[in-house]
């Protein structure tokens, strides 16, 4: 009887083990990440810092996803190569060649409304805001990563910003889109409404 019970306990845990194992990379996987650029060639290591070995490399003006960072050290992954780089030699805008400066946040206040909508198109469930709105963190109102499209009405505009604090990749909204480009579609974390 103890022999069966410890069987039938194995056949339960062990999925749950494998599922927990292979978490790290499932977060790490192809889609996953923030877009972002390497300005220059980058040389990737184990671990975050010059004395770890070297793993591979990833050459300049190339598109890549970034997984995590330390203060001067990201993971970071292209095709097959995936290692530490430093964060100095990568671009989190529209090319390699745009800065690591977020959008500029002093436009001109205007008159009218952004509403962000859930679904494409302008359907699903939505979010209107008037100019002077800003939310730092969408997270906090359950609202991170759930938009897909947006309407601008009068003479307002948005800075909307892929990661919490107007951080990472940043653009600013003008007119009405109906389906957000692909480094915001479902993963907007950051709003100010001008």
């Amino acid at each position: 009887m103890v022999l069966r019970t410890r069987q039938i306990l194995l056949a339960l845990i062990a999925p749950l083990v494998l599922l927990f194992a292979m978490a790290p990379a499932m977060a790490e996987g192809p889609g996953y990440g923030t877009p972002a650029w390497s300005t220059q060639d980058l040389t990737l290591r184990e671990g975050p810092g010059g004395p770890y070995d070297v793993v591979g490399a990833i050459a300049a003006d190339q598109a890549l996803l970034v997984y995590r960072c330390t203060v001067r050290w990201c993971v970071v992954g292209k095709g097959h190569e995936r290692g530490w780089a430093q964060i100095s030699k990568l671009s989190f805008g529209l090319s390699s060649a745009d800065p690591f400066t977020g959008p500029r946040l002093n436009y001109g206040y205007g008159g009218g409304e952004v509403c962000f909508f859930e679904g494409r198109n302008y359907t699903g469930a939505s979010l209107c805001v008037g100019s002077g709105r800003v939310f730092n963190d969408l997270l906090l109102y359950h609202l991170d990563n759930r938009f897909s499209s947006v309407t601008v009405s009068g003479s307002a505009s948005a800075a909307v910003c892929r990661d919490s604090d107007f951080q990472s990749y940043c653009t600013r909204i003008i007119k009405s889109e109906p389906v957000l480009g692909r480094y915001l579609n479902d993963a907007v974390s950051s709003i100010r409404v001008y």
